[in-house]
């Protein structure tokens, strides 16, 4: 079930995202081309919210194909790419919006960015356009040679057919301000990230009830560092702490011997409907866009449902890849200040040794808690609900790959699913479910309040 915003029909309704010059600025409706043109002479630029949402949903459905495909896109670099991403993408288009103020010197370590895009004739769609190939570019340098070329194809694709003039100065525009969002993003933590998931330097704690690697692979830990990366809007990693997991013990008695029965005993007696949410929310690097990849396009499809403007397009990205970006710092923060072993560890040790998962799902390669898909997937939902209101949508994010749709009352349905998923996929014990939803929304509600609108 899908639900539409009913706002009345208006001029960016007729306005595609490529639309032609003449069109650029307000016209008087019913007026052949000519007169159009003679018309827009003295009329105002039209902002971003009389363009649709093309332009932003293409380059962010392409961002989903490059982390799928991408080696080294493992959820945290995936996340950051999207919020790096979704910020630009806004802060390109903020001269556009005139209700809107630029997210300089609120998000952490952005400086002012170019005073460029006001008082004259801008293309927001090409403005948008020019930002997102650049960063793409910039954020996926090691992408497959055939996605290397998409990026060149949509942008010329989607690049629009107006005066020379006004066409360079949206171009110069977004280019302008991918830069800057380029060399901010270089001093995070996190540049580059793709290329060292496993550093060679980290030694995991050892003692009980602490992380260590699972089988099949064994792999060593994976970005231990991530949690000191700087936030963009938290204060610092830990601003939505959950606090510690319950006590580890392997008293039969106890409340952490419950947890890890539970996981067993549910994924032993998963029903068909269990095993349909572990595998539509596994999102596993490689074969998907991971789970911020999912988070972005839940937002995609709801944007084209809705038919969304190009400037509320800009807000929702950007909403929504900061808060992923965030959660996955501040629940990396976590991960490796508990290092709290796995749910298969404790069973094997505790409970069957010869216990092993039915389902074609691994345990990754990181402590338990908090939960990962838990935290990202409530931040994205508590601005999606914030930006968007809570509406009803059915997420077709995993129809290529012969999984059925799923359909939710509301944004945070889809998190609280997403998040009990692993549960039944035995990665995670309730308290890092639980735990991880508390600290996801509180990242959510930070992001949510942003100072966005003047």
């Amino acid at each position: 079930m899908t639900s539409r915003w009913n706002e009345p029909i208006t001029r960016r309704r007729l306005l595609s995202s490529a639309a032609a010059g003449a069109a650029l600025l307000t016209p008087l409706r019913g007026l052949a081309s000519p007169d159009l043109v003679r018309a827009t002479r003295s009329a105002r630029p039209l902002p971003a919210t009389e363009f649709d949402a093309a332009v932003p949903t293409a380059w962010f459905d392409l961002a989903q194909r490059l982390i799928q495909n991408t080696p080294g896109y493992s959820p945290p670099v995936a996340s950051r790419a999207l919020g790096c991403l979704g910020v630009g993408l806004y802060e390109s288009l903020v001269p556009g919006m005139p209700d809107h103020v630029s997210l300089a010197a609120t998000l952490n370590g952005l400086e002012p960015l170019s005073r460029s895009g006001s008082g004259i004739a801008y293309h927001w769609p090409s403005v948008a356009n020019a930002a997102l190939a650049a960063m793409t570019r910039s954020l996926f340098p090691t992408a497959p040679n055939a996605l290397r070329a998409e990026i060149d194809l949509l942008e010329a694709r989607l690049r629009g057919d107006m005066p020379h003039g006004i066409l360079l100065r949206s171009v110069d525009r977004g280019r302008e301000v991918a830069t800057a969002i380029d060399a901010w993003s270089r001093s995070d933590g996190g540049h580059e990230g793709y290329l060292r998931n496993f550093p060679m330097d980290y030694v995991p704690p050892s003692g009980a009830g602490l992380w260590v690697p699972t089988p099949p692979g064994f792999l060593r830990a994976l970005q231990p560092y991530w949690g000191s990366n700087r936030c963009m809007a938290l204060d610092h990693a830990l601003a939505c702490d959950p606090g510690p997991p319950p006590p580890f013990s392997t008293d039969q008695q106890s409340a952490f011997f419950a947890e890890a029965l539970e996981v067993y005993e549910t994924v032993n007696g998963l029903t068909p409907a269990q095993r349909e949410i572990a595998l539509f929310w596994s999102d596993d690097p490689g074969q998907t866009a991971t789970p911020p990849g999912h988070s972005v396009s839940i937002l995609g499809q709801v944007l084209r449902a809705q038919d969304r403007s190009l400037a509320d397009a800009a807000v929702a990205y950007a909403r929504v890849g900061i808060a992923v970006c965030d959660a996955f710092i501040a629940c990396w923060r976590v991960k490796y200040i508990h290092n709290l072993e796995r749910p298969i560890s404790y069973i094997r040790s505790h409970v069957d040794p010869t216990w092993g998962n039915p389902l074609p799902l691994t345990t990754p390669p990181f402590p338990e808690y908090t939960s990962g898909h838990s935290i990202q997937s409530a931040a994205a939902a508590e601005v999606l609900r914030a930006t968007l209101g809570e509406t009803a949508f059915t997420d077709h994010t995993h129809d290529a790959r012969g999984l059925a749709p799923r359909s939710f009352d509301s944004f945070s349905a889809f998190a609280e699913e997403a998040a009990i998923s692993r549960l039944y996929g035995g990665i995670h014990y309730r308290s890092a479910i639980d735990r991880g939803l508390e600290q996801g929304r509180c990242v959510g509600e930070v992001v949510a309040t942003l100072p966005m609108r003047r």
